[in-house]
């Protein structure tokens, strides 16, 4: 038994609820395409690996409600099928196109084909096009623990002053999870890990035992902690908080010590859907519009336009070598820790799931290393979740976490700022209304009204993503961001005015419906 201390790795998978039936093809939907192909099918792949193998290890992964209603909605599986078959006659393409230009290019797109007509394989063979299902039997099997959100990852703490929004938020999210997974989540993943000292009620009222803060929240908590961020804390109210820790998460994500930076690997920015003539691209495109297609052949190099070709089994070196580093890392932090700890310490170490394999290409085998490494190679920690951790050690430190987010500064500031500052005055009139509606019809039994509160709370829900305010801080797809949040807020004003009224105009909330069609057993009273 390893009892100087533990690691839970903490995987966050979620996209924005991106779906619009009424276009073919949509430019953002392939950013779910890209996460199946380049993040969800290869952790599928390790975790069936792990669990073939009898590795002994075990980690935690939020799947959002966004997301799985985007892996399991017939018009996205299917354009997603469409979008696999094109992006295979493209490498196969370039395959032929390159064969008398030199080995490394031409192993380049043959690498390329047998990938990803494995990725089509595994996708329609072995997982038979359910990804969400896929990872439930590694969750069944006891090698992974699947985690909630809030139902739409909205920004909790700008809810504060609508209290009855970030409740229905977490209570939303909660049912979709049991309606996904036949069961109760226990964690719950804070959108941003921003949290406000409020939601310890609704987290409670959710029955939700654990969460994750970062450090700061921790640190800057009442009392102070006694173990630091190296041990759970229990809040008032009850529920357990673990608190992300800094070290682990620098070496994989700093831009200057982080390994994904490491000239070996292949280089994000440099995509044939940029670099081939235009020509060469049209069938997978299908418009004259640029984009990322996946095929990428330089590796970073360095800061310079004149990248060198990627090498695959360089790069699967640096993975090997970086695995290594972190696991030795750990055991010197884990082994350092016990010394000043009467219980043994646990480092959390959480970490968006699409770095692994869609921005670092090499994350997934970097990850699968690791965990073989530090299960086989090492006896100074073990793998847990926090939800094995608490079950082990159910004395702990009280303490009131401070306010607090993982973004930039610590506080709220990617999330409310010149550029999006805007959106939280439309979003906290559109809660306020929709309390005000679900007070009003909360014995509400007529089935029309039924469906206009409904729609209304699906579109306020859209609107509070907080990947909206993100993207309008970072400039990337700034214009779509904008455009959704007052799409979603003009449908729920109309369907608000109808609700007053009483007049519903039955061609308007069918269209709402059938595009926004997210949360089909949505409970509205919970705004009441």
């Amino acid at each position: 038994m390893h009892e100087n201390g533990y690691l839970a790795l903490v995987l966050h998978a979620h996209l924005p609820f991106v779906r619009h039936p009424e276009h073919d093809p949509f430019l953002e939907e392939d950013w779910l395409y890209e996460a199946i192909t380049e993040t969800y099918l290869p952790l599928l792949a390790m975790l069936d690996g792990l669990l073939r193998d009898g590795v002994d290890a075990c980690l935690s992964l939020t799947l959002t409600p966004p997301l799985c209603h985007m892996l399991r909605d017939a018009l996205l599986m299917g354009r997603y099928d469409a979008h696999l078959d094109r992006l295979i006659e493209l490498a196969r393409q370039e395959q032929e196109c390159t064969r008398h230009l030199g080995a490394e290019i031409s192993g380049l797109n043959g690498f390329y084909v047998t990938r990803l007509e494995g990725c089509r394989d595994a996708w329609q063979n072995r997982w038979k096009r359910d990804i969400v299902g896929a990872f439930n039997q590694f969750a069944e099997a006891g090698i992974l623990e699947i985690i909630t959100c809030a139902a739409t990852h909205g920004f909790l703490p700008m809810m504060e002053v609508c209290p009855e929004a970030m409740r229905a938020q977490v209570l939303i999210g909660r049912d979709h999870y049991r309606e996904t997974f036949g069961r109760d989540p226990v964690g719950i993943w804070l959108p941003e890990c921003a949290y406000v000292p409020s939601l310890d009620a609704v987290l409670q009222e959710a029955n939700l035992r654990w969460f994750v803060i970062d450090s700061h929240g921790m640190m800057f908590g009442s009392p102070r902690p006694r173990y630091a961020i190296y041990a759970p804390g229990f809040t008032p109210r009850g529920p357990a908080v673990f608190a992300r820790d800094r070290d682990s998460s620098r070496q994989v994500w700093s831009a200057e010590e982080g390994y994904p930076g490491d000239p070996a690997y292949r280089d994000f920015y440099r995509d044939a859907g940029f670099d081939l003539p235009q020509q060469r691209l049209q069938k997978f495109l299908r418009n004259d519009l640029r984009r990322f297609t996946g095929l990428k052949y330089h590796r970073i190099t360095g800061a310079t336009d004149q990248k060198d070709w990627y090498r695959r089994d360089w790069a699967l070196g640096a993975a090997d070598h970086h695995a290594g580093h972190f696991m030795r890392a750990r055991q010197e932090q884990i082994r350092s820790l016990r010394e000043h700890m009467n219980v043994p310490p646990v480092v959390l170490s959480p970490f968006d799931a699409e770095l692994f394999g869609h921005w670092w290409f090499e994350g997934p085998e970097w990850l699968n290393g690791f965990i073989r490494k530090a299960a086989y190679d090492q006896r100074d920690f073990r793998f847990t979740t926090p939800t094995r951790y608490l079950s082990q050690y159910n004395t702990h430190q009280l303490i009131a976490p401070a306010a607090s987010s993982w973004g930039h500064k610590g506080y709220w500031e990617v999330w409310l700022e010149e550029s999006n500052a805007w959106i939280y005055p439309h979003l906290h009139s559109a809660a306020r209304r929709m309390t005000e509606l679900a007070r009003r019809y909360i014995s509400n039994q007529c089935p029309r009204m039924e469906r206009v509160l409904s729609q209304a709370a699906r579109e306020l829900l859209l609107a509070q993503s907080s990947d909206w305010a993100f993207l309008m801080k970072t400039g990337t797809a700034r214009a779509y961001a904008v455009r959704r949040t007052e799409e979603h807020i003009h449908r729920f004003n109309r369907l608000y005015e109808q609700a007053n009224s009483g007049v519903v105009d039955e061609a308007f909330l069918a269209q709402c419906e059938w595009r926004d069609n997210i949360f089909p057993n949505l409970c509205w009273r919970y705004y009441a």
